[in-house]
């Protein structure tokens, strides 16, 4: 599976948001899995989007016909557009869907990692952080991706904030220290997005 996510800074919110409502029409391209966003709680003007594509193969198809795969809509609704594609390498939890529908919010970490410990750290994801996630409440399920250039994409499905903010809480720096996070990483962003149901495709 293959995974997109575009961040962007919105300018025109209506405009944006309108284009975000028009995405049905990726339900008829072959291969398409899904797609679901928001907005940041953090910053109010930031949008993130995530789509889901069996491969590669499909993805490339679809951008081909239809556009590098930013938003569209009115000339000027955004800036600063970033798009990146990770691999699927497995999931947070198991079963993973991508199924926005029962969720509230979305955490996507995504990181850079020393290349001489790339390994470790996926193999920390799937022991230390992956077993943690998978037994906090309301956490729903997640997927682990990877990009060339040694970059990862953690996403992962809550039913509200209130829930993920009590794993975070309590969780984070023990588990950190445990997987030897800082040893591995060379810069970590993150951000915690409230979904918008009407964004929805599936």
């Amino acid at each position: 599976m293959l995974v997109k996510w575009m961040r962007c800074a919105v300018v025109d919110r209506p405009g944006f948001e309108q284009a975000q409502r028009q995405g049905a029409g990726l339900l008829d391209e072959p291969g398409f899995r899904g797609q679901g966003g928001g907005w940041s709680r953090r910053h109010p003007d930031i949008a993130h989007v995530f789509a889901f594509w069996e491969n590669r193969v499909f993805y490339d198809s679809s951008a081909a016909r239809t556009g590098d795969g930013t938003p569209a809509g009115r000339p000027g609704a955004y800036r600063d557009a970033q798009v990146k594609l990770f691999e699927h390498r497995f999931d947070v939890k198991t079963g993973f869907e991508p199924d926005f529908t029962d969720a509230d919010v979305v955490r996507v970490a995504h990181s850079k990692v020393r290349e001489d410990r790339v390994e470790h750290f996926a193999l920390m994801q799937y022991r230390v952080w992956n077993p943690a996630m998978a037994g906090s409440p309301g956490m729903l399920r997640g997927v682990f991706g990877e990009a060339p250039g040694h970059e990862f994409l953690v996403l992962s499905m809550w039913q509200s904030s209130a829930e993920r903010g009590k794993y975070r809480l309590q969780s984070a720096e023990r588990l950190s220290e445990r997987a030897e996070t800082e040893a591995d990483v060379l810069s970590l962003t993150g951000d915690v997005v409230q979904l918008e149901p009407s964004w929805t495709v599936a």
